[in-house]
């Protein structure tokens, strides 16, 4: 899996570690101690993933990743810091990130969770998704409804991608909280419920109606016949 990599750490120890061993496990990598230098990599050589701590020595790597997604930046991130509470955990998954490891970490899990990652987003090359007049571009990270475009916060965003690579499947509420909001550890389901009043609101307020509620079980977007 010959994978770009961007690794964001200012620990210049950690940074080369991490480098070597990514690069030894088959990964071709790239790194930089700042977020304002990896924002610009991302826009001229945008990377498969990047591996971004949160504490910084500019911007903090929440605030990188809210720009990535302002910019309409679809890379995967994987948060690797020594922020392990369970706030932070949240607030990194809720705004978009797909993995959060927190340090000490063994590499062995976090090489294995980079490539779950990158199966699951197909290593950077995305076709785009369509569900009758609703189309959704996971690279260029937009959404456009009847030749409309709709803007939709991360979260937003994340949920109906679930819901569209899966149409015609019920989605159970767990399977959309642990898939959209990574909860491993016990969520509250109604915040799927919350999501997917403000997805009807936004993407599916007109004929014909593609998310249906499965009652007693989930969710599950149609696709026109």
């Amino acid at each position: 899996m010959n994978a770009n990599l961007l690794v964001v750490e200012d620990d210049p120890t950690l940074r080369e570690l991490l480098a070597a061993s990514l690069r030894f496990a088959g990964f071709a990598v790239s790194t930089t101690a700042s977020g304002a230098e990896a924002l610009q990599i991302a826009a001229s050589r945008p990377p498969d993933l990047v591996v971004l701590d949160v504490m910084l020595p500019d911007l903090d790597g929440f605030e990188v990743l809210r720009r990535l997604r302002h910019g309409r930046q679809d890379v995967p991130v994987l948060f690797l810091t020594a922020r392990d509470a369970g706030e932070d955990k949240v607030r990194g998954l809720t705004a978009g990130g797909d993995d959060y490891v927190t340090k000490p970490f063994r590499l062995e899990e976090l090489v294995a969770r980079i490539r779950a990652i990158l199966r699951r987003t197909g290593g950077g090359a995305r076709e785009v998704l369509v569900a009758g007049d609703l189309e959704l571009d996971p690279a260029a990270r937009l959404v456009i409804r009847g030749g409309t475009e709709i803007s939709l916060s991360p979260t937003e965003f994340t949920l109906l991608r679930f819901l569209m690579e899966n149409a015609d499947r019920v989605l159970e509420r767990v399977r959309i909280l642990h898939h959209v909001w990574r909860y491993d550890f016990g969520g509250d389901a109604s915040i799927v419920e919350s999501y997917i009043s403000y997805l009807r609101r936004k993407v599916d307020n007109r004929e014909p109606r593609l998310i249906h509620t499965v009652r007693g079980v989930g969710y599950v977007l149609r696709t026109p016949r």
